[in-house]
């Protein structure tokens, strides 16, 4: 079995080697094999330079690089690297260093015990270390997530989180539209809707950044999710 970890990037020179490194010195439960898929969204910066020095020092390890000839969002990014994954689960893993690849255990266990088709990664359930950052944000995300599961009638506490982990025949049956930061409503929209689906969570870890530190994601991003919520829940199902 293989799990393919999909990483979109923009603009994470900083940060690309060493996720990289962590991704790939995981040891995975039963013997799951990773895929790396790399999706460089048309980054300004140097962040194809240290892909390619990732390369050089660790040629035993393999790396699906796309690359967009223009800027087109992380959702555009992940529709690709949907795509072009050939593993058997999916996994969405950012560039930067907020989520701890070693967590992926976590997710997958639910799935290989037989229990799960999707399992989330928690930032406000379990007892693992976070990061205090902004009081607005997490009150943004909890209202996110509150008005998501009031239209898809789950009860997931972390819509917003970046890891989401799929059997490949889940997310590779939906067509996704969002090119940009709603990605993650639509998907939950979307997932909620299929047929005897079971939606899991699991605790996990969250070393957040600041703007200072790269972070991208702002007010109307938060606004985009709203849209995004209304209309793949009521308007576009």
């Amino acid at each position: 079995m293989k799990l393919s970890v999909i990483i979109p990037a923009y603009n994470e020179q900083a940060t690309i080697y060493g996720i990289l490194k962590r991704v790939s010195s995981v040891e995975l439960i039963q013997g799951i094999e990773k895929e790396l898929v790399v999706v460089n969204d048309c980054s300004k910066d140097g962040t194809e330079t240290e892909l390619f020095r990732f390369q050089s020092d660790h040629p035993e390890i393999q790396v699906n690089y796309q690359k967009h000839e223009v800027n087109r969002g992380k959702g555009a990014a992940i529709h690709t690297g949907i795509i072009i994954a050939q593993g058997d689960f999916i996994i969405i893993q950012d560039a930067d260093l907020e989520y701890d690849p070693r967590e992926f255990n976590l997710l997958l266990q639910p799935i290989l015990d037989g229990f799960a088709d999707v399992v989330y990664g928690s930032r406000f359930s379990g007892g693992k270390p976070h990061r205090v950052l902004f009081f607005f944000h997490t009150i943004g995300n909890r209202f996110l997530t509150f008005l998501s599961n009031l239209l898809t009638n789950i009860n997931i506490s972390d819509m917003e989180t970046c890891y989401k982990l799929f059997r490949s025949e889940v997310i590779k049956s939906i067509k996704l539209k969002e090119a940009r930061f709603g990605f993650e409503a639509e998907i939950t929209a979307k997932v909620s809707r299929i047929p005897n689906i079971r939606i899991y969570e699991a605790g996990i870890s969250y070393y957040g950044r600041t703007y200072a530190e790269g972070k991208k994601i702002n007010w109307k991003d938060g606004f985009r999710a709203i849209y995004c919520i209304i209309k793949y829940n009521i308007f576009s199902r």
